[in-house]
């Protein structure tokens, strides 16, 4: 079944979407983050996914008080991730009370070390962010906030996580991301064929509830819905119930 997920992103503690990554292409909605947080539980939601945006780009968690309070609230299972650079991180967010962690630049340059974080932790526990974007014939795999290309590609690392154990893959197609121009499903189709196994979550793009029924007929395992919610371009009530029943049709 394919469960949409709506997102969270915070810098200085206000809820904001950034334009393919890039950091000087923000929007910032007048919303405080734990009550956005609140109507998202409210319209049904039991996970919620939340990035630290400053801790992406620093490696410290910035925006930590936030997300634990969001988590404290006991209404939604969280997701988050943005500055984890070792175990420690791991381990400091799952104190916080998130229930899985999102693991990005270090999944990208320490696949071995990840790899460890999952045997010690539970795949469960351990959500995958293999955020990428094609150049020169490639799925690349930036780091730091998008903001460098690493080495390793999506074709290097996704066969090696499944060979590794993991069961969660979130990946951001980063050229539609906040675009709202519909997600990449060549890209998801690719990664149904590098690895079968994994539980994906498709985002970047999401644009409307048509684009939710696509995605759910590929079979993905989560559509992540950020500026479409915050714009108002359908509800995420809406949005389970198109899910539904896209799902009941496979």
């Amino acid at each position: 079944m394919t469960l949409p997920i709506p997102a969270i992103d915070l810098r200085d503690g206000k809820v904001v979407r950034l334009y393919k990554g890039d950091y000087a292409q923000q929007t910032t909605f007048d919303v405080d983050p734990l009550v956005l947080a609140g109507r998202y539980a409210d319209a049904g939601a039991s996970w919620l996914h939340v990035v630290d945006l400053d801790g992406a780009r620093s490696g410290h968690f910035e925006n930590l008080p936030t997300l634990t309070a969001i988590a404290a609230a006991g209404r939604l299972h969280v997701q988050a991730g943005g500055g984890v650079r070792d175990e420690d991180g791991v381990k400091r967010l799952l104190d916080a009370g998130v229930s899985r962690v999102v693991v990005g630049s270090i999944a990208i340059r320490e696949p071995e070390t990840v790899a460890g974080w999952l045997a010690t932790h539970g795949a469960e526990r351990i959500v995958l962010a293999l955020d990428t974007r094609f150049r020169d014939g490639e799925w690349k795999l930036p780091s730091a906030g998008w903001t460098a290309d690493e080495a390793r590609t999506l074709d290097d690392l996704v066969p090696f996580y499944a060979r590794a154990g993991a069961k969660h893959l979130l990946c951001t197609d980063i050229d539609r991301d906040g675009t709202m121009t519909g997600p990449n499903r060549a890209l998801y189709r690719h990664l149904a064929g590098l690895a079968p196994t994994l539980e994906v979550q498709a985002s970047g793009g999401v644009r409307s509830l048509d684009d939710v029924v696509a995605l759910t007929l590929q079979g993905v395992s989560g559509v992540i819905l950020g500026r479409a919610l915050l714009q108002g371009e359908f509800t995420l009530e809406e949005a389970f119930d198109v899910a539904a029943k896209a799902g009941a049709t496979c």
